[in-house]
């Protein structure tokens, strides 16, 4: 094998949001695994991060930011820039699943505004930052963690969590198509039930009893899957949507 066989990230800057636990820090970790310089974003738990960039050593940078703000993501993407002296990669991984119950009207307004913020303005916003950058480098990769929540829609109390990952979803076809010709490629990442920190124990046995493969997807799974498409090794993939939900969903 190759040096490039055993690091296929080897000289690529990664930008990972919401990376302290869960999808991002298995993201992180396995960026860091085959040779790339990653930022680790995150937003209140600073201790999380800290320890994950402490075990990844060099090539691990940490980048604060609060993206459920209006106008964090610029001077997140400028931060996150200025560490790892530019950036060909970034993965909108930061999200929440945020309730917006419809017989509560306060709520529901809440709901929406901060679903639409989250999980989809400010990723985005980093979008916009990579695609005004991504060009006049040589091109560069997107990869959004969307949900297949944007294919068949969430429950009741959470119809605008499905409509903004909807949205995320639809924002990385656009980008593959309309940038495609000046090096951008773009992919959506579209898991099911992830184990998480979150959803530790929270996945009820009758849950997991319907599941195919009877357990809830690793959050490495998805990381590996992260990494392949950051490698560059199948750059026709771009605008298409991975679905990683262990058969629960299939399309």
């Amino acid at each position: 094998m190759t040096t490039t066989d055993h690091m296929p990230l080897s000289g690529r800057k990664v930008l990972v949001t919401g990376a302290s636990k869960g999808i991002g820090a298995a993201i992180a970790r396995t960026v860091h695994r085959d040779g790339g310089a990653v930022a680790i974003h995150y937003n209140s738990d600073e201790s999380a991060a800290r320890a994950l960039s402490d075990e990844l050593g060099d090539r691990a940078w940490l980048v604060p930011g609060d993206l459920s703000q209006p106008g964090t993501a610029r001077s997140l993407w400028q931060t996150a820039t200025a560490a790892l002296d530019g950036i060909d990669t970034l993965v909108n991984n930061a999200g929440a699943w945020i309730a917006s119950p419809l017989d509560d009207e306060q709520g529901w307004d809440a709901g929406w505004a901060a679903n639409m913020q989250l999980n989809l303005q400010a990723a985005a916003d980093l979008c916009r930052c990579a695609l005004l950058e991504f060009p006049a480098r040589g091109g560069g990769s997107i990869i959004n963690i969307t949900s297949r929540s944007a294919h068949r829609g969430d429950d009741a109390e959470h119809l605008a969590y499905g409509a903004a990952k909807g949205g995320l979803l639809s924002l990385t076809k656009g980008i593959a198509r309309g940038y495609g010709d000046r090096g951008v490629l773009a992919y959506a990442i579209a898991p099911g039930w992830v184990e998480t920190g979150l959803s530790a124990g929270a996945v009820a046995e009758d849950v997991l009893a319907g599941l195919p493969l009877r357990e809830v997807t690793p959050p490495e799974d998805v990381a590996e899957l992260v990494a392949f498409l950051a490698s560059g090794r199948s750059r026709h993939l771009t605008g298409s949507t991975l679905d990683i939900t262990g058969a629960d969903y299939v399309r």
